[in-house]
């Protein structure tokens, strides 16, 4: 762990010179010029950036009735462009409601990375996707901690572009095998 984090220290400083100095590029520092680089997946969730209404709806059980409330979003760029974090706030059946995520587009995977944290828990899910452009959707699939029993769960997740004002997210948790929704979030630009 030491040693990749000093060859990241080292190799980000070297970018930061490598103009100042007569210096040959290799293909380790190409790939590390590519992988800090933002391009068209950052321009797309950069688009994204301002304030949005929530409606969250919440299945508590499969086939019940689903829980609504109302919450808001701001989205803004942060780190150069590279990252969206995402500050969520309102009411869940009465209950302040606090939230927030970090969005990226890892240029090495070739993926979505997203991690969510909010008042209700203790932990961090992390989710990894890949964008579907058929579908305008962005895919991902992921774990957290089911807080009733402890043990890891695994959850999947669409994250759909309806036009540039309407966005839609729905969660399944994964029970034997199937794909249990439990929360659908449509968002409005304000």
């Amino acid at each position: 762990m030491k040693y990749n984090l000093l060859t990241t220290i080292c190799l980000m400083l070297f970018a930061g010179i490598c103009s100042a100095q007569d210096h040959e590029m290799t293909e380790a520092d190409e790939n590390w010029m590519a992988y800090m680089a933002t391009g068209p997946m950052h321009e797309m969730m950069a688009s994204w950036d301002g304030s949005w209404k929530e409606e969250v709806k919440v299945w508590m059980e499969p086939g019940a009735e689903p829980m609504i409330n109302e919450s808001y979003c701001v989205n803004n760029m942060i780190m150069g462009g590279r990252y969206q974090e995402s500050n969520h706030t309102g009411d869940f059946n009465g209950m302040p409601f606090e939230g927030r995520s970090i969005l990226g587009y890892d240029n090495a995977m070739k993926k979505f990375v997203s991690t969510w944290v909010d008042n209700m828990g203790s932990g961090i899910m992390y989710l990894e996707g890949t964008w579907n452009e058929e579908l305008q959707t962005i895919e991902f699939a992921g774990s957290s901690i089911d807080p009733a029993t402890g043990k890891k769960m695994n959850v999947k997740e669409t994250f759909r572009i309806v036009d540039e004002r309407t966005q839609v997210m729905e969660m399944f948790m994964v029970q034997d095998d199937e794909d249990v929704k439990t929360m659908e979030i449509t968002f409005t630009r304000e």
